[in-house]
């Protein structure tokens, strides 16, 4: 590194500089589906339409009992009227974020479309049965990855985890379906509210939101960018 050069200064300004028009789109309340679920599978379908790379990531928030939040990005693997449905690893540290609040925000960031769809609500663990419907569809690899995984724990080095998945290769080597792990399986988000963000011109955003009221019908908001 050179004398007197500072990171910090360098990419403050270089980050200062960075902006993107958004000029294409637009979202009226005309143009919305009656509820949250046929809005948002309407734009996945854009989204796969446009190619974009992995359209199901999303950006996973947790806070554990002291109110520290976490986030990181997973697949959303289900999607229906009820929520939407990720897959992890019971003992991971989303889940203990998860068990300790029963609450979970996520990100749809489609930055090339210029959107983002942000849901939040409590969470529900699926039963065995429509984690087993899943799991069958998992890469044989992908299911050994989750024996062989103690998500989340400290692990010495790289070399322990190949042994582990190694392990569990061996161990089920002479089994035809790798049966569903005890500690894994599906979670799901029932919204609360559902979030519909397009980027506009000047950064004023359209931002649509379907949200459940006092009432528990769901009525659309639109909210200042």
């Amino acid at each position: 590194m050179a004398a007197g050069w500072t990171p910090q200064e360098d990419w403050t300004a270089e980050l200062a500089r960075m902006r993107v028009a958004y000029p294409a789109g637009t979202l009226n309340e005309a143009d919305l589906a009656d509820t949250w679920y046929e809005q948002l599978a309407g734009w996945f379908d854009d989204a796969l339409a446009a190619g974009l790379p992995e359209p199901n990531a999303m950006v996973l928030a947790t806070a554990d009992a002291d109110g520290l939040p976490s986030s990181r990005t997973v697949l959303a693997k289900g999607l229906d009227p009820r929520g939407v449905v990720f897959y992890t690893n019971f003992t991971s540290a989303k889940m203990h974020d998860l068990d300790a609040t029963a609450f979970a925000a996520a990100t749809f960031p489609w930055i090339a479309l210029h959107r983002q769809v942000h849901l939040r609500g409590p969470i529900e663990v699926l039963p065995p049965e429509e984690s087993t419907d899943y799991w069958k569809t998992r890469p044989r690899g992908a299911q050994l990855g989750a024996w062989a995984s103690a998500q989340s724990t400290v692990v010495p080095d790289r070399h322990a985890l190949d042994v582990a998945l190694e392990y569990a290769a061996a161990r089920f080597a002479d089994i035809d379906q790798v049966p569903l792990p005890p500690h894994w399986g599906g979670v799901r988000i029932r919204p609360m509210s559902v979030e519909f963000w397009q980027g506009r011109p000047n950064r004023m955003h359209d931002r649509l939101r379907y949200h459940v009221a006092d009432d528990d019908n769901w009525v659309v908001e639109r909210l200042a960018p």
